[in-house]
């Protein structure tokens, strides 16, 4: 027979029925004036895999065979963070490429210029990016492309280096995302138009949570191939954006 609910060691909260819903750590019931054991467990689980998705390194040799159905040119760069220790203490050397960095023009400027950072989870990258890159090319069919760019040690902002260099119109970064503690491998995709150095985060639009378990590889390709749609045919993006396409609004009375 088992315990009464009230002479059980660990005991569930009534409203349990809800974690069914999320992945968000609720309802996890209580054992004394602690967590049950499985649940610190589980916890402990968890900050691992955010931990080890952090320090992951890049496949770039597995990543370059993945990509190269795409028929697009590929560059391998670094940023000037020469290891993953100073990648993470100093965040601005990830924003920068390393000054030896070589990228292979295009003949003439191209559109789009895919850029795919390790960033905060070489994880997300690894598992995801392909995927999210075979399905958006062909939305995109009418722009033209430069070199696929795979950049190590890398922030956001370093596709505004490689952008300006390239004198894309457009960067889409899909980068690692900073990992949660149900969400170790998030990939996310920030698109800036008219990229250079200087850039600030209002000028960028993000799309963001790119995995299984939130937005599908194929959902994300369509919504950032919306999102380059509207970009270029403003001539902007960030915070500009929404005022560019937002519909007239009806004068007051």
């Amino acid at each position: 027979m088992s315990a009464p609910e009230d002479r059980k060691i660990a005991l569930s909260d009534s409203w349990k029925t809800l974690r069914a819903h999320t992945p968000a750590r609720i309802a996890l019931g209580r054992a004394g004036n602690s967590l049950p054991t499985q649940q610190v467990l589980d916890f402990a689980l968890a900050h691992a895999l955010a931990r080890d998705a952090v320090h992951a390194s890049l496949d770039v040799a597995q990543l370059s065979e993945a990509l190269a159905s795409t028929g697009l040119p590929l560059a391998t760069v670094h940023s000037a963070a020469p290891s993953r220790a100073a990648y993470l203490a100093r965040p601005d050397w990830g924003r920068r490429l390393d000054a030896n960095a070589e990228l292979p023009q295009p003949q003439e400027p191209p559109d789009v210029v895919i850029v795919i950072c390790d960033g905060l989870s070489a994880t997300a990258v690894q598992r995801h990016a392909p995927s999210v890159v075979e399905h958006l090319l062909p939305k995109l069919k009418r722009c033209t492309f430069g070199p696929i760019v795979i950049a190590q040690q890398a922030r956001v902002a370093i596709a505004d280096d490689i952008g300006q260099r390239l004198a894309a119109r457009l960067t889409i970064n899909l980068i690692g995302e900073r990992p949660g503690l149900s969400a170790p491998d998030s990939l996310g995709a920030y698109l800036t138009f008219a990229p250079k150095l200087g850039n600030s985060d209002a000028q960028r639009n993000c799309i963001s949570n790119i995995r299984p378990q939130g937005l599908s590889c194929e959902d994300a390709a369509t919504q950032i191939a919306a999102l380059s749609r509207d970009i270029l045919g403003a001539a902007c993006s960030g915070v500009a954006l929404a005022g560019a396409i937002a519909p007239a609004l009806p004068p007051r009375e």
